[in-house]
């Protein structure tokens, strides 16, 4: 049995307050689980993705045919509307 599946085992046999444990600790002990890592990754990968930069293209020339299309993103936008 490989390592990785020695350590799927155990995370399975873990308690649930066991489990919240290790779901705070992961990102310490796996940095790469770091969102803003991920992110930055992403963002320094040079491999040309066509895709994307079409996409990106296509907002770009639609924000200057109107930008009042894309209003300004204001703080209260994020309040709870709960």
């Amino acid at each position: 049995m490989s390592t990785a599946l020695e350590i799927e085992a155990a995370i399975k046999s873990l308690s649930p307050q066991e489990r919240k444990k290790l779901v705070r600790d992961l990102p310490v002990l796996l940095p790469e689980l770091d969102g803003d890592e991920a992110w930055k990754r992403i963002l320094d990968d040079p491999t040309p993705n066509a895709a994307l930069s079409a996409f990106a293209d296509a907002i770009d020339a639609e924000h200057q045919r109107d930008p009042k299309a894309f209003p300004e993103i204001k703080d209260s936008d994020f309040d709870s509307k709960a």
